[in-house]
């Protein structure tokens, strides 16, 4: 039950976010969730998108270099300790999180984590053993 995270590869220089967002906009793409990363010369956006393969071509046509990548949704309580007790239970399995970011959504007292984790579907098994609520692709119109 993976969500399908677009990278997109884009130089570090004034105007290179707004141009990205403006091709999302011109094509009324909805971000769902997004994170950058950089360096001096270049960055990385993640985003998570409802349609990606719209989205994937819309970018490579804009000439973007851009990338798939499967990570997992979570809605979790938005309470305190909510996120320590899912990444307590990965650690506690063996599980690194390479990177995570959250987004909210239109539902009340959930937030809601993107994780990419080594090994997806052994950390899948292990947060749905816990009862830990996952986000699937098709669901994200409905957070």
């Amino acid at each position: 039950m993976t969500i399908n995270q677009i990278s997109i590869f884009i130089e570090n220089r004034k105007n290179a976010l707004s141009e990205l967002t403006n091709v999302l906009a011109t094509h009324n793409i909805n971000i769902r969730a997004l994170s950058i990363a950089d360096t001096s010369d270049f960055g990385i956006a993640r985003i998570i998108v409802d349609n990606v393969d719209q989205v994937m071509g819309a970018l490579e046509r804009s000439h973007y270099i851009v990338k798939s990548t499967p990570v997992i949704g979570l809605e979790i309580p938005d309470e305190a300790g909510s996120l320590n007790k899912i990444l307590k239970l990965l650690a506690d399995n063996g599980r690194n999180v390479e990177y995570m970011y959250g987004f909210t959504g239109k539902k009340t007292n959930s937030a809601c984590m993107i994780i990419r984790t080594t090994d997806i579907p052994k950390t899948e098994e292990i947060l749905e053993k816990a009862g830990i609520q996952l986000i699937s692709q098709e669901e994200l119109k409905d957070i």
